[in-house]
């Protein structure tokens, strides 16, 4: 059940953004249900970047294997995708929206 609210939320919010006509970044791994690892189409440049507006389990909590899951399924790698940067978390990563 609390899948099922978690791939609808990731749904609705990948949904709601506007579209990109160019790919800004390509996605490198799934980290966790909400963490990617992206390079610029080059390749010169990766970050991590923590998705703005999700919080799904870590990876060792209940659920968590199933929400990387789910987000492998939405952004497999490869997939190009542009960000809307909102915040630096206190990790160092990028929180942002993808597009």
């Amino acid at each position: 059940m609390h899948l099922f609210f978690w791939r609808a939320a990731t749904a609705f919010a990948l949904s709601c953004l506007t579209p990109v006509a160019a790919a800004e970044f390509r996605v490198l791994s799934v980290g966790d249900g909400d963490t990617i690892r992206v390079s610029t189409p080059s390749g010169t440049s990766k970050t991590t970047v923590r998705l703005a507006c999700i919080d799904a389990p870590e990876t060792s909590q209940v659920l968590g294997i199933d929400a990387r899951q789910a987000l492998q399924a939405e952004l497999p790698i490869g997939t190009e995708v542009g960000l809307r940067p909102k915040a630096t978390d206190r990790y160092g990563r990028t929180v942002a929206e993808v597009l």
